[in-house]
């Protein structure tokens, strides 16, 4: 059997993530490169390293969910959010059920609280925020960022929910890290949520086969209410969504076709 095959399969059984749904050339080049990096001989010893120190395997998960993330990543798209989508979900359904599936290291679901408080007291917004990163999500749990990934956020909000530290770095407001709950979650084979008004998938799809990607269109379609709305990255339009009962309503946004 083919290294790289046997890796993938003993990386299912000790993670649970599939290595097989992911684009196999993308894939094998950045373990490969991780293996070189840890002076490994191959891939079975690169295995064992990760399976017995925690150190390895934090930097091996870390390293294959790709966590880059900014606030307001591609503003236009949060503008139609901010001025077309949301205000369209709340004349229909009032208070928001908000999805950030692939929340990474927090800009995301941070994002989205600030913007939803343009229409709601922050105590009546509520997000939840996945990831299957650990190393993620604690990142998003300090909640601390440096100024790169704030370029694009409207700067009423940096200077009303971030302070500036001494090394430089912004803190984000505990007011707003409340909104949001985060969780440990695997998008190819955990349970998806129910009754989501709004969901956003952004900057993730790319790195699946078409079969993955296939099968998680369906689960986010039965994961949204009625004419609840669904986000996805920049380059990461959906191919004939009515495949998956799905219909454009914006560029990047889908809603239910039936």
């Amino acid at each position: 059997m083919d290294k790289y095959v046997e890796f993938i399969q003993s990386v299912y059984r000790l993670t649970g993530l599939d290595l097989g749904l992911y684009k196999e050339k993308q894939m094998k080049r950045r373990i490969s490169s991780l293996v070189a990096r840890n002076n490994f001989k191959d891939f079975d010893d690169y295995f064992l390293g990760i399976k017995n120190d925690k150190k390895l395997y934090s930097e091996f998960i870390n390293y294959l969910t790709i966590n880059v993330s900014e606030f307001y990543r591609n503003p236009n798209q949060w503008a139609v959010l901010q001025n077309k989508i949301v205000p369209d979900l709340i004349k229909k359904y009032g208070k928001l059920n908000v999805w950030s599936s692939a929340g990474s290291t927090g800009e995301e679901p941070y994002s989205l609280v600030m913007m939803l408080s343009n229409f709601f007291k922050l105590k009546d917004i509520n997000v939840t925020a996945t990831d299957i990163d650990d190393g993620a999500i604690a990142k998003a749990s300090a909640g601390i960022y440096g100024e790169k990934s704030l370029t694009n956020l409207p700067k009423e909000f940096v200077s009303k929910y971030f302070s500036k530290n001494s090394n430089g770095m912004y803190a984000i407001s505990d007011e707003i890290k409340s909104r949001v709950k985060y969780k440990k979650f695997n998008l190819l084979k955990d349970s998806y949520l129910k009754n989501q008004h709004l969901i956003l998938c952004r900057n993730v799809m790319i790195y699946f086969t078409e079969e993955a990607k296939a099968g998680m269109y369906t689960k986010f379609h039965d994961s949204l209410t009625d004419d609840g709305v669904f986000f996805v990255g920049s380059t990461e339009q959906i191919i004939l969504p009515n495949r998956y009962k799905l219909k454009p309503v914006e560029t990047f946004f889908y809603k239910k076709s039936e």
